[in-house]
């Protein structure tokens, strides 16, 4: 049983990711598949493991860009700067007014301890979505349309791991392909999660995203986000 009462098996308990030192292969691995998919998040994010309480206080302060549900289990902070620039009257003498511009920074990636590898990944993979979102300046989006492409890329993940998964127990011992098959099982269960969520934001936001990358292809997807604010059809 961990802090909180949450209660882990012990199929569960052996790829549980504990603290925020232990989850950084993972975070690489995650970093190397946003950059295969040419989506490269360009600052440097700490990612920390914390305790739901810490989750749920961060929670009530990040309102921006995250849809409440009942249980927190990861979280992307960010900040906004507006900043005033003019001409140089050195260079140039006339009147030049002030344009505003701004400046988003993601100061940190929360997630919630002692969840499976899998599900820890794939909810670092969403709330990465977050942060390369923000950083890109997609900052106008409707909870189901920021929320649907987030989890879009968790499913994603999921399938690559899976496929991974598949490929290692093919060629591996009987003691880790029956450990690989477990797990194989699990990531198809959280894939399941998050297709079948009946929720307006998440659910019906993944599908419609899903829909649209398997018809215009990611990168056409985002472009369509990126101008519209809404997925193409």
């Amino acid at each position: 049983m961990l802090d909180d009462g949450r209660k882990l098996c012990m199929e569960c308990l052996d790829s549980a990711i504990m603290d925020s030192n232990e989850c950084q292969p993972l975070y690489i691995d995650i970093q190397e598949f946003y950059e295969g998919l040419n989506m490269r998040v360009e600052q440097k994010v700490p990612l920390l493991l914390v305790e739901r309480q810490a989750l749920n206080e961060a929670m009530d302060v990040e309102k921006y860009g995250h849809h409440h549900v009942p249980e927190t289990r990861g979280l992307c902070l960010s900040e906004e700067q507006t900043v005033s620039t003019s001409g140089n009257p050195a260079i140039d003498m006339r009147a030049e007014p002030y344009r505003l511009t701004r400046h988003c920074d993601v100061t940190a990636i929360l997630i919630l301890y002692g969840l499976p590898r899998l599900l820890t990944g794939s909810i670092l993979a969403h709330e990465m979505m977050h942060a390369w979102l923000r950083l890109r300046g997609y900052r106008t989006l409707s909870q189901d349309v920021e929320e649907g492409i987030c989890q879009v890329m968790a499913h994603m993940w999921l399938e690559s791991q899976i496929e991974s998964l598949s490929c290692r127990n093919n060629s591996g011992s009987n003691s880790s392909s029956n450990y690989g098959g477990y797990e194989r099982k699990l990531g198809d269960f959280f894939k399941h999660q998050i297709e079948s969520d009946t929720s307006p934001v998440y659910g019906n936001g993944y599908r419609a995203g899903k829909m649209a990358v398997l018809k215009y292809g990611l990168q056409g997807t985002l472009e369509h986000i990126g101008m519209t604010g809404t997925f193409p059809y």
